[in-house]
């Protein structure tokens, strides 16, 4: 069964995939390609070198682009259908389809909105080489830290619900995450570097854009995921006793 789902988990990730895809070819490149520009204006202007183009721009924003999207997407699938093998049936009676849509909003809250709130997407030309190994750890620490304050939430919103009613537990447990969660953003050290005269619009949209990215993955996968995962389990999947 698990296998099944595996599987299932991995074709919704390709349709998803594709439509990411599609998406960041139509809005996203066009910003990578402003910010390349200015960087290369920038460039010139301090006098310095161009350096050599190891893959063209057309490869990177056509193929380069298709591939990393799609093994990205599909990955996330089957890592999604494990998740959602381990929690249908355990947690809650709701049917496949609720299941994989709370495990996508879950998911998209933990992953993408938290961590993009402290440490927002940049396009080339912003960040400093210098410091990216920093940037990239603090990134993913900001992920984990997301992923594991979500799961101890519900936890606890598990454990209130028997004395408090199961409204009164999520809330408790949601304010205890946004508390947490903004200690934590508090703490870790912010990182601005942004070009003075770098195009403000250009960011704005190109951060934006990258939330819809995620976005249109995130709901490609609850819903598809979950329609597939419904047909294979059948109408009532969610009084299927749990998986072993």
């Amino acid at each position: 069964m698990v296998g099944n789902l595996l599987l299932r988990g991995m074709i919704a990730g390709m349709i998803a995939g594709i439509l990411v895809f599609a998406f960041a070819r139509v809005f996203g490149e066009p910003l990578v390609d402003a910010a390349i520009a200015f960087e290369e204006a920038t460039s010139q202007a301090a006098g310095a070198a161009a350096e050599p183009e190891i893959v063209s721009r057309a490869t990177q924003a056509g193929p380069g682009l298709l591939i990393g999207v799609m093994a990205y997407s599909v990955a996330i699938g089957g890592l999604f259908a494990l998740v959602f093998a381990f929690v249908h049936g355990r947690f809650s009676s709701l049917s496949a389809r609720g299941t994989s849509a709370v495990i996508a909003i879950a998911a998209f809250v933990a992953i993408v909105i938290v961590p993009a709130i402290k440490y927002p997407a940049n396009p080339p030309a912003v960040g400093n080489s210098d410091t990216i190994g920093v940037r990239t750890e603090l990134f993913f620490l900001m992920i984990v830290v997301s992923v594991a304050s979500l799961i101890a939430a519900v936890a606890i919103a598990r454990s209130l619900t028997a004395r408090y009613g199961l409204w009164n537990a999520a809330i408790v447990a949601g304010v205890l995450f946004v508390v947490f969660i903004g200690l934590v953003e508090y703490l870790l050290p912010p990182i601005n570097e942004v070009p003075e005269n770098f195009s403000a619009m250009v960011l704005w949209r190109f951060r934006t854009t990258t939330l819809g990215m995620h976005m249109i993955l995130w709901l490609v996968l609850g819903l598809a995921f979950g329609a597939l995962a419904e047909k294979r389990l059948g109408a009532k999947s969610g009084l299927l006793p749990a998986y072993r």
